[in-house]
């Protein structure tokens, strides 16, 4: 996407060149939180094993998939598939996502591969395709939709992340019941779903869960929880038949061991990337603070919130974008607007994909959200991370040191410095950076 600004860069240095950036120190964060597993392909290999009888040799089994950045996931999904080949099963992969990846079959195929589930890693065939077949309604008319190869298959079992929903609060947020209704619906189920908004997806999740489980060969899911590093720290096997009676207490266990802010408030909350792989807002808002609605909370209280960048596997896909103030022009030339408008027209919900200001620089951008913060007469209190998925180091202002000091989580590693800028403007690497997590 080809984006230029409608003003003169010379209006915005004579507005934003003057204003002050505070001095910031690197915090180590020591998170409290389940420590991760270690052998997931023995974990998944007995789980399956003990649910053997829900598995007949020759049976055709749709595995599915989704578009959430699952850590380890294609070791997971290789596990699923070996175990359910050593059970005589004939497995195959299906993107079950909902209308992401462009709600095209080639577009959700890439997003697996951008995940890493490719047939050569996992050991099966993937099938995509957009076409779904309707197994039912919910008692207030709403049609329950499935992908056809899964309705069709002789079983299903899926790979879902169990975490709370960014747009709405239940007792089946993301994870099984959400997966059910809406990864494996495709864009029309999604969009069945979504018709009514995020007000009313606390009823919608379950109710057309229960009809697909009723209708379709569910079989079983693999449900994950990560910790506060993105790490698994438990997969459990739920029967089909159990998957509503079980999964509100892995949310509440999932929701307990996630990763926060350790701030209540900050005036500034500047993110180096964002992308459908570190959340389906792009930045998690459960972290963040920053929804897209007014149907779920938490977090801390932020006045501006800045984001620099998109990450490579997002593919252009800025959902989450329109939470933010300020962004970049680098950024903005990344959009997929196509990607972004599917995706939005599909949940109803258009705030994800507005463009906030653009400026032309990292150095311009944090410069605007601390000019329009609205302090007056203290220090501000700036926070910087790479995204919401990583927070183990991060970048504070002077302003906050006082509370990094009073927590025993938290450790200053280093000075206080100016933020170190480019000749173009772009923030040098200070440990948080756009490739991956970072160090010294």
């Amino acid at each position: 996407m080809m984006l230029e600004l409608a003003i003169p860069e010379t209006t915005l240095h004579e507005l934003l060149d003057a204003v002050p950036m505070p001095l910031v120190a690197r915090v180590h964060y020591d998170m409290v939180t389940p420590p991760a597993l270690a052998d997931l392909d023995a974990l998944v290999s007995e789980q399956v094993y003990a649910a053997r009888s829900s598995i007949a040799p020759g049976q055709r089994i749709a595995v599915g998939v989704g578009s959430r950045g699952i850590a380890r996931l294609p070791e997971i999904v290789a596990a699923l598939v070996r175990s359910l080949r050593d059970l005589g099963a004939d497995p195959f992969i299906i993107p079950a996502m909902g209308s992401h990846g462009g709600a095209t079959a080639e577009g959700q195929r890439e997003v697996l591969h951008s995940l890493g589930v490719t047939e050569e890693r996992v050991g099966a065939p993937i099938q995509a395709q957009m076409e779904t077949v309707q197994v039912g309604v919910t008692p207030d008319g709403t049609p329950v939709r499935l992908d056809r190869l899964a309705a069709t298959a002789d079983g299903i079992v899926f790979v879902a992340r169990v975490k709370p929903h960014t747009s709405f609060r239940g007792p089946y947020e993301s994870g099984l019941a959400k997966m059910i209704a809406i990864g494996f619906g495709k864009q029309a189920g999604a969009s069945a779903c979504h018709a009514e908004g995020f007000g009313q997806m606390h009823r919608h999740v379950p109710a057309l869960a229960a009809v697909a489980l009723a209708r379709a060969p569910f079989k079983f899911a693999l449900a994950v929880l990560e910790n506060a590093y993105d790490q698994p720290f438990k997969v459990e096997l739920v029967p089909a038949d159990l998957i509503l009676a079980v999964e509100p207490a892995l949310l509440d266990e999932a929701r307990a061991a996630m990763a926060h802010i350790p701030f209540d408030q900050l005036d500034v909350l500047v993110i180096d990337r964002i992308g459908k792989d570190i959340s389906g807002d792009g930045a998690d808002p459960n972290v963040t603070g920053c929804y897209p609605t007014p149907y779920a909370s938490g977090g801390p209280s932020v006045g501006k919130q800045v984001v620099l960048d998109l990450t490579e596997a997002t593919h252009g896909n800025a959902s989450g974008l329109g939470t933010a103030d300020f962004t970049t022009l680098h950024a903005a030339r990344k959009m997929s607007l196509a990607t972004m408008y599917a995706n939005a027209l599909t949940s109803t919900v258009a705030r994800p994909v507005a463009m906030p200001m653009v400026l032309p620089s990292d150095r311009l951008a944090l410069a605007a959200a601390l000019l329009t913060c609205n302090v007056v007469g203290r220090e501000k209190r700036l926070m910087r991370v790479e995204d919401t998925l990583h927070l183990s180091r991060f970048w504070v202002s002077a302003a906050l040191l006082d509370e990094v000091q009073a927590n025993r989580q938290l450790q200053v590693e280093g000075l206080l410095l100016p933020p170190h800028f480019d000749d173009t403007g772009d923030l040098f690497d200070h440990g948080c950076n756009r490739s991956g997590e970072g160090d010294a």
